[in-house]
């Protein structure tokens, strides 16, 4: 069910959804933490789609705010509120606000906040350089920045590690998580040689890659280079040099990854490129600060060396 609420205020709108409740039952009860998302309106229905997958693991209030289609409009807030099965476990509001409104997206939303739950915030179309210092991001246990959707992917990522503060972590991090747990258990093999260096090729703006090759330059010692292909898909191959011969995991096609090591036979594991939905899960499953991603952040995007492929 869709409810609209034009012209309205977040107090009318945090009345409605204690109707709602009194009407439809607890419908509240057991919702573990709000999500604030920031979006425009291109992402909007793809961030709320993401957001219900993940409210049936994660019972959440999701906030979704964005600009009103009139930029130059007086303040005004234009809500909706999405419930049953237009809002997965969760409950959803839709605010479309300008002006004043708009710029102090903090005190905008407080009055939907759940009260005594943790407050996440979630950029789907990129997020800010520091995102601590926005409005909202002050307020947050945690912010999911999204560098894969912004238009400059890897600039971006640079600029969040001047900025970093414990609690942000990004959604290319998120997706990184299947192919650590994989090399983690093609390393922890026999013949058990230090890795002398690491190589991740893959989409040319995808900064899985990045953040992929400085955890593994990092946490082995030994260089770390990234390689951007035309036309790849997420991460595509990765190799690990060693002294006996490579380890290398090729996942040419975004399904299945294959690994092939000297002396040993080809072992395949499908492993695809994360949905949207998996990777905010992954993130939402821990409300603590990620020290990992950021020493990671901070320290191993600067021992990465970046090689780019002709087409």
């Amino acid at each position: 069910m869709i409810i609209d609420m034009p012209d309205t205020t977040t107090n009318a709108v945090g009345k409605r959804l204690d109707r709602l409740r009194d009407e439809g039952g607890a419908v509240a009860l057991g919702r573990v933490l709000t999500l604030l998302v920031l979006a425009d309106e291109a992402d909007v229905e793809s961030a709320i789609d993401a957001a219900n997958h993940a409210s049936h693991e994660h019972p959440c209030r999701v906030v979704v705010v964005l600009p009103l289609p009139e930029q130059d409009s007086p303040a005004r807030l234009d809500a909706e509120i999405r419930v049953g099965g237009d809002a997965g476990a969760s409950e959803v509001v839709v605010l479309r606000a300008s002006g004043e409104m708009l710029e102090r997206t903090d005190t905008l939303v407080m009055p939907l906040l759940l009260p005594d739950a943790p407050i996440v915030v979630w950029w789907p179309g990129g997020g800010p350089d520091v995102p601590s210092a926005h409005p909202v991001g002050g307020m947050a246990q945690r912010r999911i920045t999204c560098t894969t959707a912004a238009d400059q992917p890897v600039a971006m990522l640079d600029r969040l590690a001047s900025g970093f503060r414990p609690g942000d972590t990004d959604l290319a991090w998120a997706r990184d998580t299947l192919w650590r747990g994989l090399i983690a258990a093609a390393l922890d093999q026999p013949p058990y040689e230090p890795v002398t260096a690491v190589r991740v090729e893959g989409e040319e703006q995808h900064t899985s890659l990045d953040l992929l090759a400085a955890w593994l330059g990092l946490k082995l010692q030994c260089p770390a280079t990234v390689v951007r292909v035309p036309d790849a898909d997420a991460i595509t191959r990765v190799t690990l040099e060693r002294d006996s011969g490579p380890i290398v995991l090729d996942r040419p096609d975004g399904r299945l990854v294959t690994i092939t090591e000297p002396g040993k036979p080809d072992r395949r594991v499908s492993l695809p490129i994360r949905t949207l939905s998996e990777a905010l899960i992954e993130e939402l499953r821990r409300l603590d600060p990620d020290e990992l991603y950021g020493e990671v952040l901070t320290r191993g995007l600067a021992l990465v060396e970046t090689v780019r492929e002709n087409a």
